[in-house]
């Protein structure tokens, strides 16, 4: 624990306030950082110097005062924390008659040091378990170095996890970060066991504890849970967020796929439904599972055919008879009556599709093949 001056400072108004003296404090090296009397600031303190020589407390009189530099009489006693000195602190005044006081303002200040080291201590255990998340579902840290970093900061590799993101899409960085403080302190209190990090100015990715034992993973379940998150962020007026929940991945070594699917959700959700707040892999499933062939060669060699199709059907008429086609799952009877023609008519149609596209729609791969390439085309377009 080092002491600075923005804690001695602190110190001094705490404690100035206890007797009708002036109030020192030294840093370990004897030098005055903090004082009732600013004029002080920067001096050596001889008397400190001493105390922090010997270990112990030392009493300057009116007689010994002019013996040492940048002293008055007084008393001063060390500062410690956790058995360790950090300074001295000196209280101005007859030491028979600041004596009693003295003990109760080293006794407040030690605690202000404390309290300051605890909170030291929890800022650096955050800010590594954040460290510790974020290069987890990155996929950068060996099978050794997981354990070792999970190990030191109490985080269970056995306990079960899925990735969600959270986004907020506030145009403000100021504003979405008042928000993104916000969201974690109600992620992290009271503690459900969840592990948050920021990943962005405007996205949080939480590894939440997703089964157990007792219960088996749940896409529905986690869900309606997301569903209860977010009405508590609505209570805070906390509203312009988009949630995604990724595919849950047995085994800590695998937590990048976790969250590399709940990316994907997010990217792939606000493309085709850019209205909703909640994106679940169940639900988004195969565009999901395409998204690798988007920029690929066999992507493009997919869309081909759909856009052949949608080059020499200017009216739309065979495209929307396919997608009709997929919605009553390939039943010719339920599609020509959607679409209100007779069976032959739609016979005629997928037949015309076959002989643009090269791809027979009457086949099961065909119809499969031409499924596909209108997935990515419809993520293409957007």
């Amino acid at each position: 624990m080092i002491l600075d001056a923005e804690l001695a400072q602190q110190i001094v108004d705490k404690t100035q306030g206890i007797l009708d003296a002036n109030i020192n404090v030294m840093d370990i090296q004897g030098v005055i950082i903090a004082s009732g009397d600013r004029q002080r600031l920067g001096r050596l303190h001889d008397g400190a110097v001493l105390a922090l020589k010997r270990q112990t407390e030392v009493e300057i009189t009116q007689d010994s005062d002019s013996a040492l530099r940048g002293v008055k009489a007084g008393i001063n006693l060390l500062l410690k924390c956790h058995n360790q000195t950090v300074g001295v602190i000196g209280v101005t005044g007859d030491p028979d008659e600041v004596r009693q006081a003295a003990a109760l303002v080293k006794m407040t200040s030690e605690m202000v040091v404390e309290q300051a080291s605890l909170m030291d201590r929890l800022q650096w255990n955050k800010r590594h378990k954040e460290g510790f998340i974020l290069a987890w579902i990155n996929h950068e840290l060996s099978e050794d170095q997981l354990g070792g970093w999970a190990g030191r900061l109490g985080v269970s590799l056995e306990e079960p996890r899925v990735a969600v993101l959270i986004e907020l899409g506030k145009q403000n960085p100021m504003l979405n970060l008042t928000d993104m403080q916000d969201v974690i302190e109600l992620l992290e209190f009271p503690s459900r066991d969840n592990l948050v990090a920021m990943v962005s100015t405007n996205q949080i990715v939480v590894l939440k504890p997703c089964c157990s034992q007792h219960q088996a993973w749940s896409g529905e379940r986690e869900g309606l849970r997301i569903d209860a998150l977010m009405n508590r962020l609505a209570d805070k007026g906390i509203d312009q967020v988009k949630v995604a929940l990724g595919q849950f991945f047995s085994g800590a070594g695998h937590m990048h796929l976790s969250f590399q699917s709940a990316q994907q959700v997010l990217a792939t959700g606000k493309l085709q439904f850019p209205d909703r707040h909640k994106y679940l892999f169940e639900e988004l499933r195969l565009p999901v599972l395409l998204t690798p062939l988007e920029d690929s060669w066999q992507g493009g060699q997919l869309r081909k055919s759909i856009d052949t199709l949608r080059d020499q059907d200017p009216s739309g008429r065979l495209l929307k008879t396919l997608q009709a086609l997929y919605e009553h799952q390939g039943n010719l009877t339920q599609c020509a009556q959607a679409l209100h023609v007779h069976r032959n008519t739609l016979r005629y149609r997928l037949d015309k599709i076959h002989d643009i596209a090269g791809i027979s729609p009457h086949h099961f791969t065909g119809l499969v093949e031409l499924y596909l390439g209108l997935q990515l085309s419809v993520r293409s377009a957007l």
